[in-house]
């Protein structure tokens, strides 16, 4: 009657978890970006987030060879398409607009995934991600306004995250690589493509305020350090459409923690819509049938 922890579901939620602080990133980025241009303040998050987990690990990091740089160096320039079309798409689309294209990752995923493969994914991955899609469809359709070119924008964040997913997971399986350093090594790349664009289309500045401070911090440590090398690290015992499915959850935590803290109202539909794709991904992550198999048997 016991689920069994396996690699896999261990795993997936190490990505609940990470799931759980880029949810609440939502408040802290709308903070940090009231104080800093979008160039800037995503190089000072990352900048911050890599010296950290690279001073955490450094005598593991000082093992890192040709092939985690080069990987490190490709995912690090996703990641940086994926949150600079999120900070530029904001400047022109509603929240709630970016949060619903910007989760069509988890549509994109199997998608790309059945092309480059030519195989389709299993017949439940496969109904939990439409499900999951129309639930974010609900979560954030009060606000829809009509296509502009911030939702285009977001589009392409979405795709270029489904690319970072996926590039992950082929990267994690070779040998020569470890997931660790290649996770940290990408926020180095990450911030460096930052730090470039925002001399070449900001003028870099420190906050001056101790509360923009805070935002910057929360970021780098927990949603940066922690969640994206968490991300790759847990991506070698997991499925891309897992990981898609799971992070399909990021736009429900972001509404949630919006009503608890920045006073921002649910309507029913909301709920319905975060309803759906939480059980979207319960769905696709228990095993009923282990669930349902006598105790008895598994001792036998």
């Amino acid at each position: 009657m016991t689920m069994t922890l396996t690699p896999m579901k261990k795993a997936n939620l190490l990505l609940l978890l990470v799931v759980f602080f880029w949810g609440l990133s939502y408040l802290f980025t709308k903070d940090g970006l009231e104080t800093l241009p979008p160039f800037t303040f995503l190089a000072l998050r990352f900048g911050i987030g890599f010296f950290a987990a690279a001073l955490l690990f450094m005598k593991r990091l000082s093992k890192v060879n040709r092939k985690t740089i080069f990987g490190g160096a490709v995912l690090g320039f996703f990641l940086f398409l994926t949150l600079a079309g999120v900070y530029l798409g904001l400047q022109y689309t509603t929240i709630s607009n970016a949060g619903f294209l910007g989760s069509l990752t988890v549509i994109f995923v199997p998608v790309l995934s059945a092309i480059i493969y030519r195989k389709l994914p299993e017949k439940k991955i496969l109904i939990g991600s439409i499900t999951a899609a129309i639930g974010i469809a609900l979560l954030t359709l009060e606000s829809r306004t009509g296509f502009g070119v911030g939702d285009a924008i977001c589009i392409l964040a979405a795709v270029a995250y489904a690319c970072h997913i996926l590039i992950a997971k082929r990267l994690t399986n070779i040998k020569e690589i470890d997931a660790l350093n290649l996770g940290i090594v990408q926020l180095g790349f990450t911030f460096i493509y930052g730090l470039i664009c925002a001399f070449l289309f900001e003028t870099p500045h420190l906050p001056t305020e101790i509360g923009a401070w805070a935002d910057v911090l929360f970021l780098a440590v927990f949603c940066t350090a922690f969640g994206f090398v968490g991300q790759v690290v847990a991506q070698k015992y997991t499925t891309p459409t897992h990981v898609s499915l799971i992070f399909s959850l990021e736009p429900v935590f972001a509404s949630v923690f919006a009503y608890l803290f920045a006073s921002e109202q649910l309507l029913p539909i909301q709920i319905v819509g975060a309803a759906i794709v939480f059980f979207s991904v319960l769905y696709v992550e228990i095993d009923f049938k282990e669930l349902k198999e006598p105790k008895s048997s598994k001792e036998g």
